[in-house]
């Protein structure tokens, strides 16, 4: 699969097909996509996840054992549907919390009343998901059910917890706190993740009124500093209206100080309806975008390809600079 067609696959996000074709369905319950029928396509070894929708411009059938995905009858592109081990190929992917008490206006979660798992139910997932002998790393992520300071009390003890049995790499990504970067590196975290969501101070203030971009930022600088190089990033939105300076200017200063952005392609959903202006981004500006995100890495050192846990590795939501724009 070309950078281009992963682009345009990213940029519609959908196709229109008999959901009975994947055997493993799931519904996500975390992020902007929370609630869509969904499934992981590979081509080339390439990667995309796909919503099931039937508005979608895109048609997809199975034609002699591959997944043949058209657009008006011109074919796009023709691979496997993949298997999902918790939420993502190869990684148990635990949303620990499935409520959110921030009102991010982009966010379905805060409005579809997930559960909240128990530590048993966490541990027994993991421990099913390990019995496969697919699971090479474990990433744990959660909305924000009462307050920040409780989700990070939970992940630390997740994360001790598996620690006892499990000699993997382990992702995690919550709202920080005060000190929740040292306390998840000393519980046995290989990796972390803060959100900035988007790194237009005004938009930011908007549609995030509930988070502080700044205290993300320090954060995230004390992230680098307690994890290392190459292990921490950040979901960076593209499509709440910032421009492509802006997008630009947000990258050079997320690598400036050590941490990867991944560029998320933004998700209408008719919860936020009205709340929100969403324009989801073209495969050019997506294509541009993470060109100009390759080189400010390069730059600054940086990899988008060595990380183990959680979406850099999955590479279905996003163009990873490193995988799928190698020449």
């Amino acid at each position: 699969m070309k950078p281009e067609t992963k682009a345009q696959l990213i940029s519609t996000g959908s196709v229109n097909m008999d959901p009975a074709l994947i055997h493993w369905l799931t519904i996500p319950t975390a992020g902007p996509g929370a609630g869509n029928v969904a499934f992981f396509f590979n081509s080339g070894g390439h990667r995309v996840r796909l919503a099931v929708k039937k508005e979608s411009p895109l048609n997809a059938e199975m034609e002699d054992g591959e997944l043949v995905i058209r657009k008006d009858g011109v074919e796009i592109a023709r691979g496997s549907i993949e298997e999902e081990l918790i939420h993502c190929p190869d990684q148990a992917f635990i949303t620990m919390c499935e409520k959110c008490i921030f009102d991010c206006k982009f966010c379905p979660v805060p409005k579809l009343g997930g559960k909240v798992k128990t530590m048993d139910k966490m541990l027994k997932m993991i421990e099913e998901a390990n019995s496969t002998g697919r699971m090479k790393a474990i990433s744990i992520t959660s909305g924000v059910e009462v307050s920040a300071e409780d989700e990070v009390d939970r992940a630390e003890e997740l994360i001790r917890r598996l620690r006892e049995t499990y000699n993997i790499p382990i992702g995690v990504s919550v709202y920080p706190t005060e000190d929740s970067t040292r306390r998840l590196k000393a519980a046995g975290a290989s990796e972390l993740k803060y959100n900035v969501e988007t790194m237009d101070r005004e938009i930011h203030a908007k549609v995030c009124p509930d988070q502080d971009l700044e205290f993300l930022l320090d954060s995230l600088r004390q992230g680098v500093e307690i994890f290392g190089k190459n292990k921490v990033c950040s979901n960076f939105i593209i499509g709440l209206g910032e421009t492509d300076e802006s997008v630009e200017k947000g990258i050079e200063e997320l690598v400036s100080i050590g941490v990867v952005p991944i560029l998320r392609a933004a998700a209408r959903h008719p919860l936020r309806e009205g709340e929100v202006i969403i324009e989801r981004p073209s495969a050019e500006r997506l294509l541009h975008l993470n060109r100009f995100l390759k080189e400010k890495l390069d730059e600054y050192g940086l990899r988008a390809d060595t990380f183990d846990t959680m979406c850099l590795p999955c590479t279905g939501c996003d163009i990873n600079p490193h995988v799928d724009l190698e020449e």
